[in-house]
């Protein structure tokens, strides 16, 4: 098996995981369903992963990481401090809505981790809610927002994405971009940012 192929089993393997953990709960599912919703023999599965748990936790921190790259990459926009914590927020909003099904086992499924893996999957977190809270900080500070306590502000926006892929469709009343639009202007006002609605406009799409 190539590199590429082994890589694509590995994807595949943990995306119909994912599907079978949001659908049926992880102690409800098997390495054997999972084998077969992937197309594979379960000894297949043991030469992408050791165990469910560490199937669960490739999920689960995947999805911390992939969260991290698309915030850092959306902060890397130029402009002032808030038009990068705008950027962040937006991408924050995004991520949440087009990836749910993880975001939703990340949100219940910690319970399931033993104490070494649930370390790392908070380790992760506590990366993210500091990138956050960085870069509402660095708006306090140019004066540009009034940050009443910055740890709080990040608990806030973080429970409005949660929200947000809790309830999202597509094809619904409103579009993603829409969604997200006001979502970071609520963040925005919620931070007395001036001409916070004219910052934001349509410019989150």
């Amino acid at each position: 098996m190539t590199l590429v192929s082994e890589r694509n089993s590995a994807d595949v393997i943990r995306a119909e995981a994912a599907k079978l953990f949001f659908d049926r709960g992880y102690d409800a599912t098997s390495l054997r369903q999972v084998a077969a919703a992937a197309g594979l023999k379960v000894g297949s599965l043991y030469n992408h992963i050791d165990s469910k748990e560490h199937l669960l936790l490739q999920i689960m921190g995947g999805i911390m990481d992939d969260l991290m790259d698309s915030i850092r990459r959306a902060a890397a926009v130029e402009g002032d401090a808030v038009a990068k914590l705008q950027a962040a927020l937006a991408a924050h909003l995004r991520f949440h809505a087009e990836r749910a099904r993880e975001v939703f086992i990340g949100n219940t499924e910690l319970r399931s981790l033993s104490n070494g893996a649930r370390d790392v999957v908070i380790a992760k977190r506590s990366e993210y809610e500091l990138l956050l809270q960085e870069l509402i900080e660095e708006a306090g500070t140019a004066g540009l927002a009034d940050v009443a306590d910055a740890r709080i502000h990040v608990y806030s926006f973080v429970a409005q994405a949660t929200h947000v892929a809790s309830w999202f469709k597509p094809g619904g009343r409103m579009t993603l971009d829409e969604i997200v639009s006001i979502y970071t202007k609520f963040a925005l006002r919620e931070l007395n940012v001036p001409n916070a609605d004219a910052r934001v406009g349509h410019s989150t799409s």
